[in-house]
């Protein structure tokens, strides 16, 4: 009864039902919206949900990351554009249903299928939070270092076949972090005398950067055509009878949405992966996987929407975000002074367990959202890039602005989106550089607060946590490794 009414206090307020009703709606919207995504809306509003209480605050932005992918549907079936990039591989079999004149069964697939993804994963992490609630505390500063560790090594193996870039770029975050005064002795590092370093640079004047403003020069210098949009009759609930029938493979996709969400730098396309691959194998009909069958499309929007519930465990329980996204959420604790980690489960657990109910609640009102005003949200798909570009770039500069009302944010900040922009022409990755900034930040703090019980390297790996991570490490780099040796051996003997 306790729980409940800790539960009841958090939630059952209209400053939450408002920030639940604007992040749910407008992350369908914004999702909907080709070339903006999350990132850039959760970017842009991060300084403004420094205001709220973080539970108001984290709803807001909850609410944009779990309808986003549900919004990012609509464009990838209808016009074979994908709203956020998780919804690319949606395009597979949801544009070829459109072709035979069959988009509203294909986004009430999609919808019913986002919706069965992301109820699984809040109640499997639900029943499981007892267990994570025991664990927890088990981890002490060594422990956090190696998950943060492990969490480093997932990320750069996360991006196969680019590796030493993301490797590259993730170093690049770490250094960035080390700029300025640092915390202990207040000693300047990689300042050069230049006043305006000693702050560092600030995380979220990078992430707008990065993410907004890059996004915003993007969408000023494309010159594409309006997009046609077919016609969408037919019933809005006949994709929730075929998730009845595919239930077992809804059931599978999620759940490898849940597993790939905990791991840190895994996440969407990872999960899709092995559920449209474990769709390619079960399916009566293979051949049709890729060309407009509904099985290709549940697999991959249950699965991409069951990792944002997921996601919330390894930022929760130990104040390790997994990607982007949660870094940017994770900025919204520190500034309110609730500090996630081993000690959240038994200090916040109302707050916790508040947040999976804000979630659900997000889903219920996604989903009626969408089924009541699909007709009309089409029409958002048609604004002009250009249009977008001059409202993106506008709102991150005065985000950034609010910040601390420093011109010289707004300046660093700009010439972080031309990196961006590089980036994203180069076809690099941008998440390493933000998960390097935040990883960085954890694994130098944990090391400093370890070095009093350390007499030799050995001492971080003698605990029964620690040890156990340092050989998940050890086992990931050799899968890797083994990896590549076979693929060069298959390659070669292609070639010989």
């Amino acid at each position: 009864m306790e729980l409940l009414a800790a539960i009841a206090e958090q939630i059952l307020r209209l400053d939450v039902f408002i920030a639940l009703a604007v992040g749910a709606i407008g992350g369908v919207i914004i999702g909907a919206i080709p070339g903006v995504g999350p990132a850039v809306a959760i970017a842009i509003l991060l300084p403004a949900t420094f205001q709220f209480e973080p539970i108001v605050g984290l709803t807001l932005l909850l609410g944009i990351y779990g309808s986003s992918m549900y919004g990012g549907a609509l464009p990838a079936i209808l016009i074979n554009t994908p709203g956020t990039a998780v919804n690319a591989l949606t395009t597979y079999d949801g544009y070829p249903m459109t072709q035979r004149g069959e988009a509203r069964r294909a986004l009430s697939l999609a919808y019913s299928a986002s919706f069965f993804g992301a109820v699984f994963s809040i109640f499997c992490l639900l029943a499981l939070s007892p267990v994570l609630a025991s664990i927890a505390p088990l981890f002490g500063s060594r422990d956090i270092f190696m998950a943060a560790l492990l969490g480093v090594i997932c990320v750069v193996l996360a991006h196969r076949g680019q590796t030493m870039i993301a490797a590259a770029l993730l170093c690049f975050g770490m250094f960035l972090n080390t700029v300025g005064l640092e915390a202990v002795r207040y000693s300047k590092r990689f300042t050069f005398d230049q006043s305006w370093l000693n702050s560092g640079f600030d995380l979220i004047v990078v992430i707008l950067g990065l993410f907004a403003l890059s996004q915003a020069y993007f969408l000023l210098g494309d010159r594409g055509q309006q997009a046609k949009l077919p016609d969408v009759t037919g019933s809005r609930l006949s994709g929730f009878g075929e998730i009845l029938r595919h239930k077992r493979l809804a059931a599978v996709s999620s759940g490898f949405g849940v597993i790939m969400g905990m791991i840190p730098g895994v996440g969407e396309f990872t999960a899709q992966f092995f559920s449209y691959a474990y769709a390619q194998k079960t399916s009566k009909q293979p051949e049709l996987i890729g060309r407009g069958s509904p099985e290709g499309l549940i697999a991959s929007e249950s699965a991409n929407n069951a990792v944002p519930a997921a996601a919330m465990i390894p930022l929760l329980a130990l104040g390790i975000p997994g990607e982007a996204l949660t870094a940017m959420m994770l900025s919204v604790f520190y500034v309110h002074g609730v500090i996630p980690g081993p000690s959240f489960f038994e200090t916040q657990s109302g707050f916790f367990y508040s947040l999976f109910v804000v979630l659900l609640v997000i889903n219920c009102v996604v989903l009626i959202f969408l089924l009541l005003a699909t007709n009309g949200l089409i029409k958002v798909i048609k604004i002009p890039n250009r249009i977008l570009g001059v409202i993106v770039m506008t709102l991150s500069l005065v985000g950034v602005y609010s910040l601390r009302n420093s011109l010289t944010d707004c300046a660093i900040a700009a010439v972080f989106g031309l990196i961006g922009l590089a980036l994203r022409h180069l076809n690099w990755p941008i998440v390493p550089i933000i998960l390097g900034m935040v990883l960085g930040r954890i694994m130098e703090d944990k090391f400093r607060a370890s070095m009093a019980r350390v007499d030799s390297p050995l001492d971080f790996i003698d605990r029964p946590v620690s040890g156990t991570l340092f050989a998940i490490i050890v086992l990931a780099l050799l899968f890797h490794i083994a990896g590549l040796i076979r693929e060069r051996r298959i390659s070669r003997s292609l070639h010989a």
